[in-house]
């Protein structure tokens, strides 16, 4: 399996004046994977420490931040001599060990030569338990499930992708089928790379079902272990009403649909523990458009999506079957696992600003605005070959720019936007990153 963060690590480990490399994401996003792959690939030895199963380790750095006794430690619990350029030296899970982010800056300031990286399923959760954060002493990757093309990757399909990289339009029209049965299959199966790995060795729906299935009960199981006893039955209130909100025509996400009379403040704590544990993206409304569109959020209304569109497609229990009907798949999950989809592929772009937009004249709503450096990026979703763009039409002639349009047709330019395969949205987002 190939995960395009792997390019990032390459680029980390080269650079001069690197930090101990800080890796998050949610649990079961492949970032034992990713940090495994890196150090076999790329260095002579790992000195691999997890600090939620090596229990005895979880109070290594409670005494002191002596980093020749810390060093002494690693040595002897991984059975690796940690050597300067040769060694990665591995912090799994390092929330659980109590002052463990703490401990970079000395790696920082005292062992540059020596080469960190940390990562933490619930990291984002523990920074907010007074934890002593190193700031300006580490860098970060966040990391996501597998976008569309590394999915196209690990089902081999290196041709379809040498025609998206190369933009040939006109052969990707030809072989368009090919594309939207990849899609639906995403669709359903989601970037989890254990679920992304099993179906491309067995294809076995049921199995896909089953695993995923899992993977959302270890979540659900997690709320109670780790959440603060008194929101957990909000935080699971959140999780499980974000499939019926998405599936709304207005996905604005409502409080007051979880339970009649729910205000704002009584589920903040709920929604920011998910936050912080990676399993939603929340995306602000804004009302203008001006570069930082940060400027113009509304944190009164924003969209709330999981982080990936196979467990969506698992907590909404769509079956195997309907992706063998076509019409029926696009047209009753199209709200729902469309939009989740875009904003999967867009997210992964971390130097991308996303918001989305409603006018306040009732003027109409554009599904996503994105904001790189120098420009203003207004997206419209459509779930099939439906070509208009009526909002998106209203945006670019306000805010004179150039709008995209994702949806099942043919890729095609006009003067005032383009229209993208949905299944080309990938390179979209990497366009848009590097200035479309």
């Amino acid at each position: 399996m190939r995960r395009s963060a792997i390019e990032f690590l390459h680029e980390w480990k080269n650079r001069k004046g690197r930090k101990p490399l800080v890796i998050k994401g949610a649990r079961q996003v492949g970032k034992t994977w990713l940090m495994k792959s890196f150090g076999s690939n790329s260095f002579e030895n790992i000195a691999y420490i997890n600090f939620e199963s090596q229990v005895n380790l979880q109070s290594l750095f409670l005494e002191d931040f002596n980093l020749s006794r810390i060093m002494r430690a690693i040595a002897i619990a991984s059975g690796v001599n940690p050597v300067a350029g040769k060694t990665l030296i591995i912090f799994d899970e390092i929330q659980a060990a109590e002052r463990g982010v703490t401990v970079l800056k000395y790696f920082c300031e005292e062992l540059p030569e020596f080469h960190v990286i940390a990562a933490g399923s619930l990291l984002g959760i523990s920074l907010h338990k007074n934890t002593s954060f190193p700031v300006g002493k580490v860098e970060f990757l966040q990391l996501h499930p597998l976008s569309f093309t590394e999915f196209l990757h690990a089902l081999s399909e290196q041709q379809l992708l040498e025609l998206l990289n190369e933009k040939d339009w006109k052969l990707i029209a030809v072989f368009k089928n090919r594309f939207i049965e990849r899609l639906k299959q995403y669709y359903f199966v989601g970037g989890m790379p254990e679920v992304v790995q099993a179906f491309s060795e067995t294809n076995d729906y049921a199995q896909i079902r089953a695993i995923q299935l899992n993977i959302l009960q270890s979540y659900e199981n997690d709320f109670s272990k780790h959440a603060p006893y008194g929101i957990v039955p909000r935080i699971r209130m959140i999780w499980n009403n974000i499939p019926s909100q998405l599936a709304k025509e207005n996905k604005k996400f409502i409080y007051g649909l979880l339970k009649e009379g729910s205000r704002a403040k009584e589920y903040e704590s709920a929604l920011l523990w998910l936050e912080d544990a990676g399993l939603v993206h929340k995306i602000y409304n804004i009302t203008q458009a001006a570069i930082p569109l940060k400027s113009y959020e509304s944190h009164k209304s924003f969209k709330l999506f999981v982080f990936d569109v196979g467990l969506l497609s698992a907590m909404n229990k769509i079956d195997h079957s309907v992706l063998l009907e076509s019409n029926r798949f696009f047209k009753e999950f199209k709200g729902a696992l469309t939009e989740q989809f875009v904003l999967q592929q867009l997210v992964i772009h971390t130097s991308l600003q996303i918001n989305y937009w409603s006018s306040e004249r009732s003027e109409g709503e554009v599904d996503f605005v994105i904001q790189n450096s120098q420009t203003i990026i207004p997206i419209e979703v459509k779930a099939e070959e439906n070509l208009k763009a009526k909002s998106l039409k209203v945006f670019c002639d306000k805010y004179n720019v150039k709008g995209i349009r994702v949806s099942m047709s043919d890729f095609r330019a006009e003067s005032w936007m383009k229209n993208v395969p949905l299944y080309a949205l990938d390179l979209l987002a990497t366009d848009a990153r590097n200035s479309l």
